[in-house]
């Protein structure tokens, strides 16, 4: 037996690297987390409580003390935040923190993957699949075995694609994803079972993996080769990870083999914003880590530099009634500001001209539209607002969108570039051959076969046992796939060279909207000359997709920058001088589907508390005292049942008046913001005159006072 050799846990003097002091810049938690010296700690960061500022000098301090930046690891959820991160401390300290090995979880394994898939029997070079393209190869395995159960319903592509993601990320088998989130389709256990079993080898045999398996295939390959953990885990000196409450099972697992070596591990996040429960996000590693990781210390950063202590009183009021936590208290300097407001509305067109108005009038006294936004629980629950907004001619973008590389047109000129990365990848041939006239799935399958079996980069028709149909347009084809490939033509020229043979397809395909169309492949353009190559290019597509409404931002902006309406868990990590919270009823927030699960209802109450965080200066919640439905007409609603019991004290009690067209409130907007000064009964919110009844429209517009009125408690629905 080896003899062991203890040897003592590195020890940094707490020294500011030269010509910084870190003491004037941070805060005395934030300071101690940014200069920890070795091995686990948690640091848990409330919101607005420099969570990123704290990150970022660590990378500095480390950098200074002499740690070498390659052997910093720096994990986060979006390639764009690691380089913000990355070159904030290359600003603080200089340009050795650029080599610090930063970027997503998936990046970080697809750098292992490419090195080292043939161990795990990939043959040199695989595609990365999106989510689209991952449910499509299911569609084409599932077809036999759902031909077994003609007489029942079997789930579609995108439900099973859903139920392997999971077992991927929960560590599930499919009987327990299906009993707890598809019990409908237990029945097909068995065969589900034998479809995921297709699937991965089909992948391994076509060269392709999708996003899960970038994670679970490193896994696998740290179990399978301990040589090779030691080698790669080595080279990681230093763990950092942003966002520890959002990790899964797999993530949870790769961040202790990276860090088995050395055991400097420092993980950041809140587990009060842990709300991608449905992504497969597991708050327990966040709440388990102190016990995980032997001697593991606890930080917590509980000072915040965003909010108001009102806004802040009421977050903390609702985080109290969290079943799982760790205890924290926000606390501000910033002073008390106005309070919250709670806004029962009479109807949903009242709820969006109460928001509008609101809205119009700050924007009066000058806050710019940017700065505000509108939240809610799903994207349904903005349609009547939108109506609203654009009666009143106000511009906004709503986030949660379609991504870039989703495109049906953008995916069609990138399937072109993956067949010539990976000429074995089905998914992109099929795709490919069928944007040809007269090309189905059944031609396109036999043609495919043909070309699987032979030569496949001659990309030539000669012998091949094609009808004289489509003869013409496969030579095409082939003769601009023949001049890129294994040429040293740029990603540039080789894109437009595809864009030119896809151009007479666009206007077939998408005859009635291809002039916007093309906008979005210029645009696509413009993002691939960033790239210096095309597997570059593809991977990051594939990791970290683009949004397309970038491109519908930019044209709003010419006017002014646009009012945000978003999902609240788009709005993650953002933050505004007002925000609108609406439609908070029982059933929206929290769902329906959550009441009865215990963990469900803690994640939907810590998504009203992401929510209130955002809010700098200004918060109102509110929601619709009656709605309509089609098959039973108007019914009285019910508030959110995370608002029951909170004091007045924390959350004030709003009532909306109608005022009279003929009496709108005299007070100048940009006199007074909002709740300033304002008693029971001194001011009124000057509607549209006629909704409840009797007068002449006539939209208020910023001229309404945004003053709220207080009325006793017993006047609410409650």
């Amino acid at each position: 037996m080896a003899r062991r050799i203890v040897i003592a846990p590195e020890q940094f003097p707490v020294q500011d690297p030269d010509g910084l002091d870190f003491r004037s810049e941070l805060n005395e938690r934030q300071y101690e987390a940014a200069t920890w010296g070795a091995g686990a700690v948690l640091v848990v960061a409330g919101a607005g409580t420099g969570k990123t500022r704290t990150l970022v000098h660590r990378v500095a301090w480390l950098v200074g003390q002499g740690a070498p930046p390659e052997q910093i690891v720096l994990l986060t959820f979006t390639r764009r935040a690691a380089q913000q991160m990355l070159t904030r401390a290359a600003s603080l300290l200089d340009g050795r923190c650029s080599r610090v090995r930063g970027g997503t979880f998936h990046a970080f394994c697809l750098t292992i993957l490419k090195q080292y898939a043939p161990k795990l029997g990939y043959r040199d070079g695989f595609t990365v699949l999106d989510a689209q393209d991952a449910a499509d190869v299911i569609d084409l395995l599932r077809g036999p075995i759902a031909a077994r159960f003609k007489d029942k319903r079997f789930p579609k592509k995108r439900t099973i694609a859903s139920v392997f993601s999971s077992v991927h990320n929960t560590g599930r088998s499919i009987d327990a994803v299906l009993e707890s989130s598809y019990p409908h389709f237990l029945e097909f256990s068995d065969a589900l079972d034998a479809l995921f079993e297709q699937y991965t080898q089909y992948k391994k045999e076509q060269g392709l993996m999708d996003y899960d398996d970038l994670l679970i295939l490193t896994l696998k390959l740290f179990q399978q080769d301990a040589a090779l953990l030691r080698e790669v885990a080595a080279r990681c000196r230093y763990v950092l990870v942003d966002e520890y409450q959002d990790t899964n099972r797999a993530q949870a697992l790769l961040v202790k083999a990276l860090s088995s070596v050395h055991g400097n591990v420092m993980v950041v996040g809140d587990d009060a914003q842990s709300i991608y429960r449905f992504r497969g996000a597991d708050m327990g590693n966040i709440l388990r880590f102190p016990e995980e990781y032997a001697g593991a210390s606890v930080i917590k950063l509980e000072h915040n530099y965003r909010s108001t202590q009102s806004i802040l009183d009421l977050a903390n009021d609702v985080l109290t009634r969290a079943k799982r936590r760790f205890d924290k208290h926000l606390f501000t300097e910033r002073g008390k500001g106005d309070l919250p407001g709670l806004v029962p509305a009479p109807d949903d067109r009242f709820e969006s001209r109460f928001v509008s108005q609101m809205i119009l009038a700050l924007r009066e006294q000058g806050e710019p539209l940017h700065r505000m936004a509108v939240l809610f629980r799903s994207g349904h629950n903005s349609y009547d607002l939108e109506v609203e907004l654009n009666r009143r001619n106000i511009p906004f973008v709503k986030y949660g969108g379609l991504k870039l590389a989703e495109a049906a047109h953008i995916k069609d000129v990138i399937a072109h570039l993956k067949v010539l990365e990976n000429p074995r990848d089905v998914v992109a041939w099929n795709r490919v051959l069928q944007l040809m006239e007269g090309i189905g799935p059944k031609t396109a399958g036999r043609i495919i076969e043909w070309i699987q079996g032979d030569d496949q980069t001659r990309y030539s028709v000669e012998g091949a046992p094609f009808s004289k149909a489509y003869r013409a347009s496969l030579s095409s084809l082939f003769g601009v796939l023949r001049s890129l490939h294994g040429s040293k033509v740029g990603l540039g020229q080789q894109l437009e060279a595809i864009m030119d043979y896809y151009a007479p397809i666009l206007r077939r395909v998408y005859s009635e909207d291809y002039p916007k169309r093309e906008t979005d492949l210029e645009h696509l353009a413009g993002v691939a000359a960033r790239f210096s190559d095309r597997a570059t290019f593809l991977d990051s597509l594939a990791l970290d997709p683009i949004e397309l409404t970038a491109v519908d931002v930019e044209e709003e902006e010419k006017d002014e920058p646009p009012l945000v309406l978003s999902t609240i868990h788009s709005a993650k990590g953002l933050e505004f001088t007002s925000v609108f919270v609406i439609q908070a009823l029982d059933g929206v927030l929290p769902s329906s589907y959550s009441i009865g699960d215990e963990e469900a209802m803690d994640e939907e109450l810590r998504l009203l508390y992401v929510a209130i965080t955002r809010a700098e200066d200004r918060l109102f919640i509110s929601y619709p005292m009656m709605q309509f439905r089609r098959y039973e007409g108007q019914y009285f609603t019910k508030p959110s049942r995370f608002l029951e019991g909170l004091p007045e004290s924390v959350l004030e009690p709003c009532t909306l008046v109608e005022a009279p067209s003929n009496e709108l409130d005299p007070v100048e907007p940009q006199q007074r913001l909002p709740g300033e000064g304002v008693r029971s009964g001194e001011g009124s919110f000057s509607g549209n005159a006629g909704l409840l009844g009797g007068g002449e429209e006539k939209d208020a517009g910023a001229d309404a006072s945004t003053d709220r009125v207080v009325r006793e408690a017993d006047d609410l629905p409650f």
